[in-house]
């Protein structure tokens, strides 16, 4: 095998399995132990929101770091931090959490970064997409058997939560520590960067680059809805007869991995937007949400086909958005944008818990994920208008 599914890229797609398992857990184990404490929606929200609203801030300064210093290097750095944090898990209650999801935070902007840089350096343009997608189903493995093994943690005591935690700690770091990764044959000098990229005129550039505005205000509202999506469904399924947050959650990971590898070749690799291609992903994701709300009267069947639609959909989303701005950024900064565009991802996800939680808390569960699928209908609208501009 060569390209993206080489031997050397498969040791970094099992890095990344490994890396993003401990959240699998977290994703359940955080809301039941926040409700079992008493917490409320606005709470639980924000200690789950805290993970990668902590990330949006550090991913354009992540690219930055890895252009000028390489992956490997911060790679092992990040590693260490992310242990402290899974460990800090184990000691702690509800505040101890929130430090915890905000130490990931960094380390998961740093990480993911170094991942996704070194991916769309190493490979031709031909396998971009591939590369991205991989990285991503990998990313999502852990979402299909997570779930119910935190269930099972959380049934059976914290005691194998605090084991889990650990293991996942010690074995991330070993595997780790002993990737490698090939470097790019072309890549600025630190003097060019230090002279040519100016962090704060990149921020401009969320506004004043048409390519980068679009795929952000796709990738934030799609973002939005996933983060709902896994912050309260694990509260939401238990006023439902017969749901079961593992299950779905389970659902939803099995067709994000199926999609992702099965259309992995279908993803654009062109550099060129296809507007016809992007709405029918939004309208995926407007289906799964309005499935996911109406399920409360409709029943279960609604429930887990909801849990497939947005499946596909997040199986999408982010590979395709991701590839097209690898071709069409400028390459001297084109790292810290790519990471300002992550960034946009990870304060969706945020929102997701934040903004939505007080929602669910005023509303309901279901209202709550009406709104959503009405966000992504707006979005469907978006990538009609925006096709004037990007089509070339």
């Amino acid at each position: 095998m060569n390209g993206a599914m080489s031997l050397p890229f498969l040791r970094l797609y099992l890095l990344v399995l490994l890396y993003f398992s401990a959240n699998a857990i977290l994703n359940v184990i955080i809301p039941l132990q926040g409700g079992a404490l008493g917490a409320n929606n606005t709470t639980i929200g924000l200690i789950m929101g805290a993970y990668l609203f902590t990330t949006m801030f550090f991913r354009p300064w992540a690219g930055q770091i890895i252009q000028k210093h390489g992956p490997i290097k911060v790679l092992r750095i990040i590693l260490i931090m992310n242990g402290f944090a899974l460990l800090l898990y184990t000691v702690t209650g509800l505040g101890g959490y929130l430090v915890a999801r905000m130490l990931q935070g960094v380390s998961t902007a740093f990480f993911s970064m170094a991942l996704q840089i070194g991916i769309i350096d190493a490979l031709p343009e031909k396998d971009r997409s591939q590369g991205i997608s991989l990285y991503s189903l990998f990313s999502y493995i852990p979402g299909i058997i997570g779930p119910l093994v935190a269930l099972g943690m959380w049934q059976g005591g914290m005691s194998s939560f605090a084991f889990g935690m650990i293991a996942i700690a010690l074995v991330t770091g070993v595997v780790g520590y002993t990737a490698k990764m090939d470097k790019p044959q072309t890549q600025p000098s630190a003097e060019d960067t230090d002279q040519h990229v100016n962090m704060f005129h990149s921020f401009g550039q969320l506004v004043k680059n048409p390519h980068l505005f679009t795929c952000s205000v796709l990738m934030l509202v799609g973002s939005i809805v996933f983060g709902a999506i896994t912050v309260f469904i694990p509260l939401y399924a238990v006023q439902m007869e017969n749901g079961n947050a593992g299950i779905y959650l389970m659902l939803m990971a099995v067709t994000v991995v199926i999609s992702r590898f099965t259309l992995r070749k279908r993803i654009p690799s062109d550099g060129k937007w296809h507007s016809k291609f992007m709405m029918g992903t939004m309208l995926l994701l407007a289906l799964g949400a309005q499935c996911v709300s109406y399920s409360i009267i409709g029943g279960v069947v609604f429930f887990y086909v909801g849990a497939v639609l947005l499946g596909v959909a997040q199986a999408i989303l982010y590979p395709t958005l991701t590839t097209y701005l690898s071709f069409v950024l400028p390459p001297l900064n084109r790292n810290v944008l790519l990471g300002l565009f992550i960034a946009m991802a990870d304060l969706g996800v945020s929102l997701g818990g934040i903004v939505m939680g007080p929602i669910a808390d005023i509303f309901s569960y279901s209202t709550m994920y009406q709104i959503c699928a009405i966000l992504a209908m707006v979005m469907i609208l978006f990538s009609m208008e925006r096709r004037k501009i990007l089509v070339r």
